[in-house]
């Protein structure tokens, strides 16, 4: 789950990792910065996440070496035929943020005839996801290590996926940087459009004002349709992690929201 990665609309530098191993195009460690402009300056443009500190480990370094190059799929500007990256044919859902991955393995274990395209540019994330990859013998799983907003853009075209999860985005809980929050209308309207018809979005927050804007903006997408009168029940996918049954115990809530493609 990609809180403070990929969990919020920010224009950030994209940095090269420091193994030689890999493909020139994943992007290094990120670190927050709460001082950045809300908007990208001229010339620049928003990205589904900001820069986060972190320290890859010898575990997860060799997880990049050895599994890297099957399951990490390049960023290229052109359409992606899923069918090849996958090895076979499957429905196929987009993940943006899976943070450390956890949750993201948990699902792809449930759900073998799916396959998961997961974005992440957080390198000991995606490090760790392969670790688990290896350990739990997962194949329907592979890693765009890159903006997600770039692989909507130009490598998923209008209709390919079956379903989309954005689970625990950072909610940017200062009313100022309200708008660096990940599920804004234009984004909302791009995963909309690469849904087929009857596919779902599932985002999930444990942040009360952040689910009541989700609601408000996905309830406004002509495209979408919600599955609940308010907010869904936790499907049975879903994970409890560790964080959210901590908070749970302690009285904070957690919200899902599911809307369908019209």
């Amino acid at each position: 789950m990609g809180r403070g990665v990929a969990g919020s609309l920010q224009s950030a530098p994209v940095m090269n990792l420091p193994v030689t191993d890999l493909p020139p195009d994943v992007p290094g460690p990120t670190e927050s910065n709460d001082d950045a402009p809300l908007h990208p300056r001229h010339g620049e443009r928003l990205k589904s996440f900001v820069r986060r500190n972190g320290r890859t480990t010898d575990g997860q370094q060799r997880a990049f070496a050895e599994l890297g190059p099957q399951y990490l799929l390049p960023y290229r500007a052109a359409p992606v035929d899923l069918a090849d990256a996958f090895g076979r044919e499957a429905p196929t859902v987009l993940e943006i943020g899976f943070g450390m991955g956890e949750a993201t393995a948990h699902i792809a274990a449930l759900m073998p005839e799916t396959n998961f395209l997961c974005c992440e540019v957080h390198e000991p994330g995606v490090g760790a996801l392969l670790k688990r990859i290896g350990e739990q013998g997962l194949t329907n799983i592979r890693i765009c290590a890159h903006d997600a907003v770039d692989v909507l853009d130009h490598m998923l075209p209008h209709g390919v996926l079956d379903g989309v999860h954005v689970f625990f985005p950072d909610p940017w809980h200062k009313k100022r940087h309200n708008k660096r929050r990940l599920l804004q209308p234009p984004l909302v309207k791009k995963l909309a459009e690469r849904l087929r018809a009857g596919g779902y979005l599932h985002c999930a927050t444990d942040w009360q004002p952040y689910a009541e804007q989700m609601l408000e903006v996905l309830a406004q997408e002509p495209l979408l349709h919600n599955t609940a009168v308010a907010y869904a029940d936790k499907p049975h996918y879903r994970p409890l992690t560790k964080f959210e049954n901590r908070g749970l115990k302690l009285g904070h809530g957690v919200w899902d929201l599911v809307f369908t493609r019209t």
